[in-house]
C-alpha cells in the first residue's frame, strides 16, 4: 500500500450528534508522507476524496462520521464504489487506537487530532483495522419512467406507448450489456418487470455482484431514468484486512449430472454459488476447497446420497441433513433472504441445504457470540461447538490453543535468560511439575470430554426421537384438522340434498296432481282449465306465451278486478268458450262478454295445479245452461226495453204533431 493514497480522519471539533457541524483533522498519507488539514467540514472531506480518490479512509471509529446507521449509509453513498472505509480499531470486538500504535511501533500524542489522524492513516496502511461494509455484493438496476403521464387528452395512449416503449428499449439496452458481462465476469442477475400499454412501466435487475463491477451507471432522459444502487445490509460487516486463514464454511451440495453448490461462512455470507454439469468428484473438491475449510457439508434429502457423503469425507466434515424432505416453498423462503441468487433449481436446492445447515446452528452460534471472551476466534469456537464439543469447551479449547503458544515462546526466553543462575533452575523444575500436573490434568478434561461426547450423542438420538414424535404429532393435528373439515362438508351436503329430496317431492305432488288431472281429462270426468292470475293484459300476455289461448278453452281468472272492455276482447277474439270467476267482473267487461255470447260463470268448483284446473263438465254444463237461460232473459229485457222506447218516443211524437 506504500504507492496509494490514504486518508486518516479524526473529529476535531463538535461532534454528528451536536448542533453545529462537526470539523475533522484530514491526513493525507501518499508514499509515506502526510499532510495535514485541519477544521475540515464533511462536505469539503467528500470534495477532497473525489478529487485525490484515496484507496482507504481511515477512522478510529466509522461514528464520528455519522450519528447512525442511516447517516452513515448517506455517507458512503456519496463516496466513490471502491474507496474502502476502514476501522483500525477492529470490527465486533475493538482496541484500543494507544494499544495498536504501541503495538506497532507508533507514538502519537492522543490529545492532538491530527496526530491520531495520521496514526489511523499509517495503520491502515500496514492492513491493520476492518473494512465497513455496509452493502451486500448485490446490485439492484431499476429501470422507470422519468415523467409522470397525468391525465392526458385525445393523445394520451400515444403519450403513453412512446413512454412504455423507451423504458422498453431501455431495458432491453441493460439487459445485453448484462447478459455479456455476466459471461465475461462470471456473475448471475434475475429480472422482473411490470408491463404496461406498449411497453414497460419499469424493469428491475437484480444482479449478483458490487456496483462498481458492472458498467451500468444511474442517468436520466426525458422519458426513462436509471438507478443504480447497492443493497444494503441488515447490520454493519467488518472485514479484516489482512485475511491469513481460510474460513470455516458451511457447503451445500445438490448431487446428480448437474452438481449445484454453494459455500456459506459461518456469518451466513454467501461465497460461491454456481452449478457445473459432468464435473469429477476431484474438480468438486477444488472448487469447494478454494474458498475456504467446510466444517459442515449439506444436502436438502434424506438419506444422505453417497456423492455427497464421499464430499463429506473429504474434508472430514460433518454432514447437514434436513432429516425430511424440504418443500420448494421452503426452499424459496430460505433463498428470500439473498435476493434469489439463484439461476436454476441445483443452485436453488444447493443454497436452501447449505441455509437449512446454517439456520440449525443459529441459536448456538449466537450464544457463543454472547459467552465468547474479546480476544477469542469466534468462528474456531463455532467449528469446536459443531464437531461435536459443549460452547464452554470449545472456548476453552479455542483460548488455551492460544496460550498454549505464548507460554512456550515464553519458556524459551526464560531458559535462554536464566541458563547459570541457580534460581531459575529451580523455577524451571517447578514450572516442569506444575506442566505435569496440567498433561494430568488435561487428559482428565480430555476423559470427561469423552463422556460429555457420548452424553452429547445420547442428547442427539433423543432430540430424534422427539423431533419424530412431533411430526407424529402434527400429522395427527393435520388428520384431525382434514376430518374436521369433511365433516363440515358432509353436514352442508345433508342440509342441501333435504331441501332436494323436499322439492323433489313437492314436485313429485305436482307431477301426480297433474297425471290425476290428465286422467279424469281422458275419461271425461273433468274439463281443462287455464288459470289466469289476474284479469290484465300482461298476464293474459303470460299465459298465452306459456300454454296459449284457443278456440274452445275455459278459462279461470283468479283476480277478476281491474280488467275492462279492451282487456276483455283480447280473451274474445282468442275465441275461449266460458270464463269461470271468484267474484263479479266490471260492468264493462260484463257487457263485453254478454255481448259476445261468452258465458261468466261465477263460484263453481275447481281441482287446481299450480296453472291448470278441472272442472266437472256436468257441473260446467250446467252453469253454462243456467247463464244461457240469464242471457236469453236479458235480451228479453233488452228487447222490450227497446220496444218501450220506440212506443215512448211514437207517443211523443203524436203529441207533439209530427206524425
Amino acid at each position: 500500500m506504500q504507492n496509494e493514497i490514504i486518508y486518516g480522519i479524526d473529529i476535531a471539533k463538535n461532534s454528528p450528534r451536536s448542533r453545529e457541524l462537526p470539523k475533522y483533522s484530514v491526513v493525507v498519507l501518499k508514499n509515506g508522507d502526510a499532510q495535514a488539514h485541519n477544521m475540515v467540514p464533511r462536505h469539503r472531506i467528500l470534495k477532497m476524496v473525489r478529487n485525490d480518490h484515496p484507496s482507504i479512509i481511515a477512522v478510529d471509529n466509522i461514528f464520528e462520521l455519522a450519528s447512525n446507521k442511516r447517516e452513515l449509509i448517506h455517507f458512503l453513498s456519496k463516496l466513490p464504489s471502491d474507496v474502502k472505509l476502514v476501522q483500525v480499531t477492529g470490527g465486533i470486538t475493538k482496541k484500543s487506537l494507544v494499544r495498536l500504535a504501541h503495538e506497532n511501533n507508533i507514538s502519537f500524542n492522543r490529545f492532538d487530532p491530527d496526530e491520531e489522524a495520521e496514526t489511523c492513516a499509517r495503520l491502515a496502511a500496514q492492513g491493520i483495522g476492518c473494512e465497513v461494509s455496509l452493502f451486500e455484493d448485490i446490485t439492484k438496476i431499476k429501470i422507470s419512467r422519468a415523467r409522470s403521464l397525468g391525465r392526458g387528452g385525445w393523445s394520451q395512449n400515444r403519450y403513453r406507448r412512446k413512454v412504455h416503449g423507451a423504458v422498453k428499449v431501455k431495458s432491453r439496452e441493460i439487459e445485453s450489456i448484462l447478459e455479456k458481462e455476466s459471461k465475461e465476469k462470471d456473475f448471475t442477475y434475475s429480472r422482473k418487470i411490470v408491463e404496461g400499454f406498449g411497453g414497460y412501466v419499469r424493469c428491475e435487475f437484480t444482479v449478483n455482484k458490487r456496483r462498481d463491477e458492472i458498467s451500468v451507471k444511474s442517468s436520466s432522459t426525458s422519458d426513462v431514468q436509471v438507478n443504480v444502487r447497492s443493497v444494503e445490509r441488515d447490520k454493519i460487516k467488518y472485514l479484516p484486512l489482512k485475511q491469513n486463514t481460510r474460513k470455516f464454511t458451511i457447503v451445500g451440495v445438490d448431487p446428480g449430472t448437474t452438481v449445484g453448490i454453494a459455500v456459506l461462512s459461518l456469518d451466513g455470507e454467501l461465497l460461491f454459488l454456481k452449478s457445473c454439469r459432468s464435473i469429477s468428484h476431484d474438480e468438486t473438491v477444488k472448487t469447494i476447497a478454494k474458498y475456504g475449510k467446510p466444517v459442515v457439508v449439506a444436502t436438502d434429502v434424506t438419506p444422505t446420497p453417497s456423492a455427497v457423503e464421499k464430499i463429506r469425507r473429504s474434508f472430514n466434515a460433518v454432514i447437514g441433513s434436513p432429516g425430511e424432505q424440504i418443500a420448494s416453498e421452503e426452499k424459496i423462503a430460505l433463498a428470500r433472504s439473498f435476493n434469489f441468487s439463484y439461476s436454476n433449481d441445483h443452485e436453488r436446492d444447493a443454497l436452501s441445504a447449505a441455509l437449512f445447515a446454517l439456520k440449525s446452528y443459529r441459536t448456538i452460534f449466537e450464544k457463543i457470540d454472547k459467552k465468547a471472551p474479546p480476544n477469542c476466534d469466534v468462528d474456531k469456537v463455532r467449528t469446536y461447538v459443531i464437531q461435536g464439543c459443549s460452547v464452554d469447551e470449545a472456548i476453552e479449547k479455542a483460548v488455551f490453543s492460544v496460550n498454549t503458544g505464548l507460554h512456550k515462546s515464553g519458556n524459551v526466553r526464560k531458559e535462554s535468560e536464566t541458563e547459570s543462575d541457580d534460581e531459575s533452575r529451580q523455577m524451571a523444575e517447578n514450572l516442569k511439575r506444575k506442566n505435569k500436573e496440567i498433561n494430568e490434568l488435561m487428559e482428565y478434561v480430555l476423559e470427561l470430554k469423552d463422556e460429555i461426547a457420548k452424553k452429547d450423542q445420547r442428547i442427539s438420538k433423543l432430540e430424534l426421537m422427539v423431533n419424530k414424535l412431533r411430526t407424529n404429532a402434527y400429522k395427527e393435528i393435520k388428520k384431525d384438522k382434514e376430518i374436521k373439515i369433511r365433516n363440515s362438508k358432509i353436514s352442508r351436503l345433508k342440509k342441501e340434498l333435504k331441501q332436494v329430496k323436499k322439492s323433489l317431492h313437492q314436485s313429485y305432488k305436482h307431477s301426480q296432481k297433474l297425471k290425476k288431472i290428465r286422467k279424469m281429462e281422458i275419461k271425461g270426468e273433468g274439463m281443462p282449465v287455464k288459470v289466469i292470475s289476474a284479469f290484465t293484459k300482461e298476464d293474459i300476455s303470460a299465459t298465452r306465451e306459456s300454454y296459449g289461448l284457443k278456440a274452445g278453452d275455459i278459462v279461470y281468472l283468479e283476480d277478476p278486478s281491474g280488467g275492462g272492455a279492451m282487456t276483455a276482447s283480447i280473451l274474445i277474439d282468442a275465441g275461449i268458450r266460458a270464463v269461470i270467476v271468484p267474484d263479479e267482473l266490471s260492468y264493462a267487461a260484463q257487457s263485453s262478454f254478454l255481448k259476445s255470447k261468452i258465458p261468466v260463470i261465477k263460484d263453481i268448483p275447481l281441482q287446481r295445479a299450480d296453472d291448470f284446473a278441472i272442472v266437472d263438465p256436468e257441473i260446467l254444463e250446467k252453469a253454462i245452461l243456467e247463464w244461457e237461460e240469464y242471457e236469453q232473459e236479458m235480451r228479453a229485457a233488452e228487447e222490450e226495453q227497446k220496444l218501450q222506447f220506440l212506443i215512448d218516443e211514437y207517443r211523443s211524437k203524436r203529441k207533439r204533431g209530427l206524425v
